[in-house]
């Protein structure tokens, strides 16, 4: 058994202790199966959360409505959900009402898909009430019952499909893809917050092009922000080399044939943060000028090292090249460089100021990218004293 699930063990056998059942359950139990990392450990109970908080000493109630509370011990924090079913999903996301139950196969028959549908017990025994584990050994995603009433449940199941194929590399049950064709409008009535949590996590699995061809070929992306006119492009992009490339270069490439003053509109309807909507804008102005971006040491030092990377590895993707290669050409030429800030160079704006015995103003930043340009050429060497006289040579001072 995994280290965590057996550092986890103890919490089992106390709630077990008080006369309830405890189990682990959905990812932690499929991703211990498969081999994969697992980052931390869920568990399910058949106490109420009154009848946790009164195991524990100390709880915080961080969804206690739904059934989970948060269990703070001496060896971490564990959130504990009890077992539950849920009434009808009138806005196809959340239950609107929630029933707790002393069944585990009640509970696990409420999931998504048949391998989060399965638990394992403190000896390491799998509970497999819906044939997770061999639709795991089958590499087949399939949902728990009618897949119809998994996605009218909760709509955004539909993208964690999708998000599966991507990380594990596996097959859509046919009727789960039929189902998902059929339902693909209701993706509309999801947060795009939520739908871009899940959209991220697809275009970053080492089987992104599987899961774009299904998100193309169902239909899904015609409901999705800014995708609808764009799916010949994307047909395109599946033919790139897309596998080293991390999310901003992912959404550098999508963007990269978006007019500039369409593209914030199309980022911020994905409502992605400012600061990532500048650095994707970037990395596309930067692409789309490289090689001659790479061939100005200045324009390398504005961009930086992680910029000057990015946008050589998205040119690279666009024309079909080494990536791996482009990331490393990149680095290498913001690592050439005399400077690498503006904190190295050996003069301030402060100095300027005292050598001309001039107000600051504008000039200050000019002669700043001036003195900066030559230390990177070769002209000057970056020595205050030598940049100070260098600047009388040129009637800058």
């Amino acid at each position: 058994m995994d280290q965590l699930f057996l550092q986890s063990v103890p919490i089992l056998e106390k709630i077990e202790q008080a006369g309830f059942e405890a189990y682990f359950v959905g990812g932690s139990v499929r991703d211990y199966i498969l081999g994969r990392p697992i980052n931390d450990v869920d568990i399910a109970t058949s106490a109420t959360p009154l009848e946790i908080k009164s195991v524990f000493p100390k709880t915080a109630d961080i969804g206690i409505d739904h059934g989970t509370v948060l269990a703070i011990t001496p060896s971490g924090t564990y959130e504990i959900t009890t077992f539950r079913t849920e009434g009808g999903y009138s806005d196809f996301r959340r239950p609107d009402s929630v029933q707790f139950v002393r069944s585990l196969t009640e509970d696990l028959q409420r999931r998504d898909f048949t391998m989060n549908a399965m638990a394992m017990d403190k000896a390491g025994n799998i509970i497999d009430p819906f044939n997770g584990k061999r639709d795991l050994s089958e590499q087949r995603i399939i949902t728990v019952g009618n897949p119809h009433e998994r996605f009218h449940e909760d709509a955004l199941r539909m993208m964690r499909a999708l998000r599966f194929v991507s990380q594990l590399g596996f097959g859509l049950d046919r009727e789960t893809y039929h189902s998902l064709q059929a339902n693909a409008s209701l993706i509309g009535k999801i947060a795009i917050e939520r739908i871009l949590v899940e959209f991220e996590k697809v275009m970053s699995g080492a089987y992104k092009k599987r899961a774009i061809t299904l998100l193309l070929e169902s239909g899904l992306s015609q409901y999705l922000p800014q995708l609808s006119d764009k799916q010949d492009h994307l047909l395109n992009v599946l033919n790139l080399p897309l596998d080293h490339l991390k999310e901003a270069e992912l959404w550098s490439v999508i963007m990269i044939q978006t007019a500039d003053e369409e593209m914030e509109a199309a980022l911020r309807a994905w409502k992605l943060p400012v600061k990532t909507i500048r650095n994707i804008q970037r990395i596309v102005q930067l692409a789309k000028q490289e090689p001659s971006f790479g061939k100005s040491a200045f324009e390398v030092f504005q961009a930086g090292h992680d910029l000057t990377v990015q946008a050589f590895k998205v040119r690279a993707a666009l024309t079909r090249g080494d990536v791996m290669k482009a990331e490393e050409s990149g680095r290498h030429l913001h690592e050439a460089l005399t400077l690498k800030n503006m904190s190295e160079l050996s003069v301030t704006g402060t100095d300027l100021v005292n050598w001309r015995q001039e107000k600051p103003g504008p000039w200050v930043k000019t002669s700043l990218e001036m003195i900066v340009k030559a230390v990177l050429n070769g002209q000057v060497r970056n020595d205050k004293e030598e940049i100070k006289r260098w600047l009388v040579k040129c009637n800058l001072s």
